[in-house]
């Protein structure tokens, strides 16, 4: 069959630089590109297989590809992978993806790390490169992602990352790592409002927001202004509950003017009690954690329960990201290293996360949905985004 021009994607790979020298260039760095990120879709992982995946679909590449001098090595794909700039080709799958998403408005953005395990090289002493995605929870997509050289810098790509990205109106919540004062000025400068997690890191607000809470829950928030929602759930030989306080009462806090916008403190309660079958009493856990805002919950649809929300989607990024590159596509067992190669894999495996996900002509399994691509022509080209 012939398929049509590529839409947008494929046109942004074009507006890429080349890195590579004029008399290196037999192939377009585009081709290069579009079949990399096929065979990911498909079911590859690296180099070899992209090689492999352009070679058995040649002449039907060839109906929507360019291809002048064939299909690439592997060696070329490693090449061009470990070459190209990680940071230009973000910013490419940055302006495809703001396409599909709407970037206005309010909007729930969940900023989260994860180590690609498998760059890390003890005998080169190569530490293991750590990725900082954004997740947008309502469409299930990965907004944005940058590259640290340890979880630890977190603190120093997240202000990076936030640059990315269009902060009006979007709530931003991040884990304890990234409660940072400047990270919350960036955020409420850029007119967005962040739910940051609280820990140890930031042992006096942590301690104050703790006390306050704490005693509030305790006192019944006698004389105090808040808001609370409880839900439970029952089901795999567990009943679990989870209760979200929120109050603005946080003008004593100590720290309080030296972070931009507080204006309210959160605590999510989780309850878990697991069942006993032979009939005894079980075992009963409990866990409180804290968090600061900027949002106000006396604005209409913004209670604790809409709290509690914006936090557990926060997980999604574990749930639905993370945990989708390891045991899909197999993230951790990638021994790519060299150059940019290990981050740059890393974001073609998000764009090809996005592409099976944005998909909805059938309700398949992404497992299902990477076999299906490889064995229908017709399919992939729907999820690649190719009119056919």
């Amino acid at each position: 069959m012939e398929a049509k021009a590529p839409r947008d994607l494929f046109a942004r790979f074009a507006e890429l630089e080349d890195p590579r020298m004029d008399r290196t260039r037999l192939h377009r760095l585009d081709d290069i590109l579009a079949i990399a990120i096929m065979t990911i879709v498909s079911g590859g992982q690296g180099p070899c297989d992209m090689a492999e995946f352009g070679r058995s679909k040649q002449d039907w590449l060839k109906t929507f590809l360019n291809l002048p001098n064939g299909i690439p090595s592997h060696d070329t794909f490693g090449r061009v992978l470990s070459m190209l700039d990680p940071d230009a080709f973000e910013k490419c799958l940055l302006q495809w993806i703001q396409q599909l998403i709407d970037v206005t408005g309010q909007r729930a953005l969940h900023i989260d790390g994860k180590t690609l395990r498998g760059s890390f090289d003890a005998a080169s002493s190569h530490a293991a490169i750590h990725m900082v995605s954004v997740w947008a929870s309502k469409a299930e997509l990965t907004l944005a992602q940058i590259s640290t050289k340890a979880k630890s810098n977190e603190i120093t790509a997240i202000p990076r990352l936030l640059d990315l990205i269009m902060l009006h109106g979007a709530v931003i919540t991040i884990d304890a790592m990234g409660c940072q004062r400047s990270i919350a000025q960036k955020i409420t400068q850029g007119g967005g409002n962040y739910i940051l997690a609280l820990k140890e890191n930031q042992p006096t607000l942590y301690e104050d927001v703790k006390l306050l809470l704490d005693d509030a829950i305790e006192n019944k928030f006698d004389g105090m202004g808040y808001d609370v929602h409880e839900h439970t759930q029952k089901g795999h030989g567990r009943i679990e509950t989870r209760r979200v306080w929120v109050t603005r009462e946080v003008d004593w806090l100590r720290d309080r003017g030296q972070w931009s916008g507080l204006r309210g403190a959160i605590c999510v309660e989780s309850i878990r009690h697991v069942l006993d079958p032979a009939g005894g009493p079980g075992q009963v856990s409990r866990q409180r954690r804290y968090y600061i805002t900027s949002l106000d919950h006396r604005v209409q649809g913004q209670d604790a329960a809409w709290f509690g929300r914006q936090i557990r989607h926060h997980w999604q990024v574990e749930n639905k990201l993370h945990w989708c590159l390891d045991v899909t596509f197999k993230e951790d067992a990638s021994r790519m290293r060299q150059g940019y190669a290990a981050e740059n894999l890393s974001r073609l495996r998000r764009l090809a996360l996005n592409l099976l996900k944005q998909d909805k002509t059938r309700n398949l399994s992404l497992p299902l949905k990477r076999l299906r691509a490889s064995w229908n022509q017709n399919y992939m080209l729907k999820v690649i985004g190719v009119e056919n």
